[in-house]
């Protein structure tokens, strides 16, 4: 029989934030290339540096014992990965017994295939990335997509008694002219729409100060066509939420340039590879994979700690015409 953990604290940062909330990314490799996101020729890590999914599972109910209440898995393209449904079932049992909620942000090409596996594995709610509708506009985004395949997967889940939230980043230029009908789509399909403003992560073959669309200017916009109703629901996140006449639906703006959200920060993000990162718009990191191999729980406990005292107080995202990313790692390698 297996020994029983040790008790530890509940986890508070260096600033006093209570860290209730975990995101996993399970694998940096996505079956999309979506141009803010990812280089067209990506470099993705070998099978052999990942975590299996007994560690994952180990690091997340480590992670629930002292305190988390929410736990997203996400990539890259979290579905890639062969055994994530199964890691969902083990995770799920907690949902309701020291986790609040289980969740998963996807971009949806694989989603039909999975989605009724992961409403049985205890997940309520997804998070689907779709910056347009558009069939030509899609695979221009993401250079390889077929948007016909994401909305397949988005009504399978709709279908399965999955919650929807659909994740717009908003680019200039590109699909501005997209936002005002995919709010009214969402509306009318049952669906939230969270608004993202691109963030300078890891190097692109673009500059990203070309495609920066602040959503203040959006927002604007957007009360002049809806009736927009302040709300104070929250999911864990950053995001503002609005509601939305007349569906009743959410809008939500997830704004890190405009808006700057760290003062709340209740996050931090595992790696694939068992690095545990406080910021995403810092490079601190620390190694719970080692931890967890070379020293047991008590080592685990101990690098969570460490990680704790790391976390700053918020990130210095900037963007400017020609400036380097605020990281070297794409956003694929500590997930969304």
């Amino acid at each position: 029989m297996a020994a029983t953990p040790p008790p530890a604290a509940p986890l508070t940062d260096a600033h006093g934030r209570a860290i209730r909330y975990l995101r996993i990314s399970v694998t940096d490799r996505c079956d999309l290339r979506c141009r803010y996101c990812m280089a067209e020729e990506m470099r993705f890590l070998p099978r052999s540096a990942l975590l299996s999914l007994e560690e994952i599972a180990i690091i997340a109910e480590r992670f629930i014992a002292r305190g988390v209440r929410k736990i997203r898995l996400s990539g890259g393209e979290p579905l890639v990965r062969r055994d994530v449904v199964e890691l969902a079932h083990r995770l799920g049992r907690h949902v309701g017994t020291g986790l609040d909620e289980l969740t998963m942000t996807t971009n949806a090409t694989r989603l039909a295939d999975h989605a009724e596996a992961l409403y049985c594995a205890g997940l309520r709610r997804l998070n689907v990335s779709l910056d347009s509708r558009d069939p030509e506009r899609f695979r221009f985004i993401t250079r390889v997509g077929d948007v016909e395949s994401v909305l397949r997967g988005i009504f399978a889940a709709r279908d399965a008694g999955l919650a929807i939230k659909i994740n717009m980043v908003a680019l200039k230029g590109l699909n501005e002219d997209e936002i005002a009908p995919m709010l009214a789509w969402c509306g009318a399909n049952g669906f939230d729409l969270s608004l993202i403003e691109t963030m300078p992560l890891g190097a692109i073959d673009e500059d990203r100060a070309d495609r920066f669309l602040p959503l203040t200017q959006v927002f604007a916009d957007l009360e002049r066509r809806f009736t927009l109703t302040a709300s104070d629901h929250r999911t864990g996140g950053p995001a503002r939420y609005w509601r939305v006449a007349p569906w009743g639906t959410r809008l939500g703006l997830i704004s890190p340039l405009t808006n700057n959200f760290c003062d709340g920060c209740n996050r931090v993000r595992l790696t694939t590879e068992g690095r545990l990162f406080m910021c995403l718009g810092h490079e601190d990191q620390v190694d719970l994979k080692a931890a967890l191999r070379d020293g047991g729980i008590a080592a685990l406990d101990a690098a969570i700690d460490e990680a704790l005292a790391l976390k700053p107080a918020a990130h210095a995202f900037r963007i400017t015409p020609g400036a380097a990313p605020a990281t070297r790692r794409h956003m694929s390698v500590t997930g969304g």
